[in-house]
């Protein structure tokens, strides 16, 4: 017996009679060939467990055109011991052929979903840098507030007195990060725990903007999403999200 026909086998073992409808009342499974059985001892009530958790599981992938009366007859022609209806050969290259049929129509499938979520994340996206440049427009023009050239705005929140790191220095800090709706991300605050990293290793908003703290101060940094995660986002932030953190540094370690 080849792959094919082996794998698709298998899964075939699986199949319950999705034709059919379970009461959930009387326990009564009834096929389309009007034959019902009264699920009363343990073995056709474990049987038929068996069959309707497994043809779920499988519905997808055998799809609607699948015959449950066919496959039902075949399963009624080999228990009880009766010659198959078709050849060998023939039963092989039969699941070889719906089985390549299968493979297709869920390719097809998959690449419409992909194609929908591509669309769907490209229109978030495009949302989200828009609310991000109207935010940091109207942002830019209240008091205390300050941007660099690269486009990073920050304000001073408790100025410091010790010296300031380099991109080469790993700073130890706590910080809460936030999206422009409030929506916190992540919190060194919250787990009452500092974390200490290589300044040239995290987001260049990062990076630039923790350069120009004092130790011992505390600064809002408020990063366009081209210098935080871009268009990839990361984890729960989602793409083009422009970026809002507190950060205190606490010290330098060379």
């Amino acid at each position: 017996m080849n792959r094919p026909f082996h794998t698709l086998a298998i899964l075939l073992i699986g199949i319950s009679l999705s034709a059919c409808a379970a009461d959930k009342k009387n326990a009564t499974l009834t096929t389309s060939t009007t034959t019902s059985t009264t699920l009363t001892t343990s073995e056709q009530k474990a049987a038929y467990s068996m069959g309707y958790v497994l043809g779920k599981r499988n519905a997808e992938v055998l799809g609607q055109d699948f015959s449950t009366e066919a496959f039902s007859q075949g399963m009624r022609d080999a228990f009880g011991n009766k010659p198959a209806a078709l050849s060998e050969e023939d039963m092989k290259k039969a699941v070889q052929e719906y089985q390549a049929k299968r493979e297709k129509a869920m390719e097809a499938l998959q690449a419409q979903q992909s194609s929908k979520e591509l669309a769907q994340n490209t229109q978030v996206s495009q949302e989200n840098e828009a609310k991000g440049q109207a935010f940091l427009a109207a942002n830019a023009k209240k008091p205390g507030i300050k941007t660099t050239a690269s486009g990073l705005q920050y304000e001073v929140i408790q100025a410091g007195n010790g010296p300031r790191p380099k991109a080469s220095d790993s700073v130890k800090v706590h910080y809460e990060g936030k999206l422009i709706d409030g929506t916190v991300f992540d919190s060194s605050i919250a787990r009452g725990e500092p974390i200490t990293f290589p300044l040239n290793g995290v987001i260049p908003g990062w990076t630039e903007g923790v350069q120009l703290m004092p130790v011992g101060s505390k600064y809002r940094f408020y990063i366009p999403s081209k210098l935080a995660y871009g268009e990839t986002g990361a984890g729960t932030i989602p793409p083009n999200s422009t970026l809002i953190f507190d950060v205190e540094l606490l010290g330098i370690e060379k």
